[in-house]
């Protein structure tokens, strides 16, 4: 084996990786450096000196560019390599076992051997990063070892950012295999170091042997095997482990006047609301993706698996995001991908100034009005551009981010885009009618983040059906029986950004949410009452009001109050139907509890309508 690393590594390389004192890595690296056939491969450690290499790297090669402020680059993904590829990203299914239809599959052995030959050789002439990156935490019980081979200097350089170190960690596994493994090749590239065959991309999981197969894509979501890809290998370890992995944020939520921290999770699809709510002023954050859970004394835990953050830069301005819009125009380390650049300046959508008519963007030399090959326009920057930067650069990231314990949490949101059904937030019965009514009924328009799919509305069941890699049924059940085994289990709450009215308009403004948050956080300490709806336990407009007051320092009408809050029975109602039939024919494992849920939510309805009509304000329920 070390005469077959030698004619990829130099010397310095090969002791590195015989430092690890595990055969089990060596196995992996040499099997995938003798089919990819990289003309070098370089082992890079938690080292300064090691990470430092990584970032010069990229920009030598093309693969970044400096920009004016210190520390800020710029990447370009191909133009047709631009979000999360559905279609081509496939679970590898054993003989044998099941999965819901819902999740996109092929036979492994089929798929091990279309994916491995579109892998032969496909490093060739390049250069090959061998990295080590730890899941959440070290030295914890939620540590989860990542082993990455890459010959994309940008997705490495990114994972630098997004992720912990982990060489020190491998150490400590004693020789032992209970670590992921990542496989990642851009391909062949052309004279903007973009992807050439993106026909020929494919993003191939095998949870069974807990591998990632990615080639021919550069696009973060597609390529950063330790973000959604390995969301898929934990959900599928957790589900045997007895832990959850969770699409979610974490936020810490200060009491308006005591000097009281409450801890929250949320799930939310891409571009619903996730990254603003974790990025609200004057709280904390700890994570804006990817959560894991444990029980650990009766009490749910969560850490974030993550770093960094990895956003859509898109209507990041200084008026709704003032956070994070300052770390982006601030000096220090980021990556910005598939935005324009004039005058070595980063611009965006919706950054709220003036934009060039010209630059350089993710179409090559851009102007204004220019058209694509089909006679489509180009904005300016893509819907979809990013950005990565790490956590620690945040004034507001919470004390707790590296705590190997976790948080103790308090609460649970999940929200999507409903513009007709559900209110602003509500609070669940309890956690068995928040998971069902809210997590496995969330229902979401979808956004440019999905290729060749905005503007559809879908079940996104907990903000995590993309991604789940047991049976949904199966993960309902889990985390059913997650809560019913914890002491006190959170409380779950609704919240939807995005009700309008009967002419389109917004109900609520973009900063608004902020009052929602402060009104859950009083919500989990009983210091606010609450009204009970058919749906969930509503806010009373007293204490709206005050909070209006002293959070966003503005009035909160009585007018603005019902038109929220107004339960709509034909649309919750339709909803539900909805929810019902993609259950019934999409999870065939579902458990019988969530047809009960949403049965007696329905009876509640209908009984309030009944007594109330169709549109039934808040005013008649208190």
């Amino acid at each position: 084996m070390a005469n077959s690393l030698s004619r990829f590594m130099n010397e310095e390389s090969l002791r590195k990786l015989k430092a690890l004192k595990n055969i089990k890595v060596e196995e992996q690296v040499t099997r995938f450096l003798e089919l990819c056939k990289p003309a070098k491969a370089t082992v890079i450690t938690d080292s300064p000196k090691d990470i430092a290499y990584v970032r010069q790297l990229a920009i030598d090669l093309g693969e970044e560019a400096p920009l004016k402020m210190r520390g800020h680059t710029i990447h370009y993904d191909g133009y047709y390599d631009q979000a999360r590829d559905k279609e081509n990203t496939r679970v590898l299914l054993p003989e044998g076992m099941k999965m819901t239809e819902t999740i996109n599959t092929i036979d492994r052995e089929e798929g091990l051997n279309e994916v491995l030959g579109i892998m032969d050789g496909a490093m060739k002439g390049k250069e090959c990063l061998v990295r080590f990156f730890s899941l959440g935490p070290t030295d914890s019980r939620f540590t989860q070892c990542a082993l990455q081979l890459t010959d994309s200097v940008y997705v490495a350089h990114s994972e630098d950012i997004l992720y912990r170190n982990g060489y020190e960690e491998f150490k400590k596994l004693g020789g032992g295999d209970d670590f992921f493994t990542f496989i990642h090749s851009a391909g062949e590239l052309d004279e903007r170091n973009t992807t050439v065959n993106v026909d020929k991309r494919r993003i191939y999981i095998d949870v069974v042997d807990g591998k990632v197969y990615t080639v021919n894509n550069q696009y973060a979501g597609n390529s950063l095997g330790l973000k959604k890809l390995a969301l898929r290998l934990s959900i599928y370890k957790s589900n045997h482990e007895d832990w959850l992995t969770e699409h979610m944020l974490i936020m810490g939520v200060r009491h308006p006047d005591k000097d009281r921290v409450s801890y929250f999770t949320g799930a939310y699809p891409s571009a619903c609301g996730k990254t603003s709510t974790a990025m609200l002023p004057g709280e904390t954050i700890l994570a804006d993706d990817i959560a894991y859970f444990r029980n650990i004394d009766g009490s749910a835990r969560a850490v974030n698996a993550e770093f960094g953050i990895f956003g859509i830069i898109q209507n990041v301005n200084s008026n709704d995001d003032p956070s994070i819009y300052k770390v982006l125009t601030s000096p220090g380390e980021i990556i910005f991908s598939n935005i324009l650049v004039k005058n070595n300046r980063p611009y965006w959508l919706g950054m709220g100034c003036e934009l060039p008519k010209e630059g350089i963007n993710f179409s090559g030399a851009w102007h204004e009005g220019k058209t694509d090959n089909q006679g489509n326009k180009i904005p300016l920057a893509h819907k979809n551009a990013r950005y990565a930067v790490a956590l620690r650069a945040l004034e507001k990231v919470d004390p707790q981010l590296d705590n190997p314990m976790g948080v103790k949490l308090a609460g649970i949101m999940y929200g999507g885009r409903d513009p007709k059904g559900y209110l602003p937030v509500q609070q669940g019965f309890d956690w068995q009618h928040g998971i069902i009514a809210y997590g496995a009924s969330l229902e979401t328009e979808t956004t440019f983040a999905i290729l060749g799919q905005e503007g559809v509305s879908e079940i996104n069941l907990m903000s995590i059906q993309d991604f789940v890699s047991i049976p949904l049924g199966k993960y309902i059940r889990n985390n059913l029986q997650f809560g019913k085994a914890l002491k006190k289990p959170p409380v779950i709450f609704g919240v939807n950004y995005f009700l309008r009215d009967k002419e389109g308009k917004f109900l609520n403004s973009v900063r608004d949410k902020h009052v929602w948050v402060k009104w859950m956080e009083l919500r989990i300490h009983n210091e606010v009452e609450a009204i009970q709806s058919p749906t969930g336990w509503i806010p009373k407009y007293e204490d709206l009001r005050m909070l209006f007051g002293q959070v966003l320092k503005k009035k909160y009408s009585k007018e603005d109050y019902i038109q929220q809050f107004t339960t709509r029975v034909p649309e919750n109602i339709a909803k539900l139907n909805r929810v019902e039939k993609f259950h019934r024919e999409n999870v065939a494992d579902a458990p019988d509890i969530l047809f009960e849920i949403l049965n007696q939510q329905r009876q509640r309805l209908i009984k309030a309508q009944k007594q109330f009509g169709d549109y039934i304000s808040p005013e008649k329920l208190s």
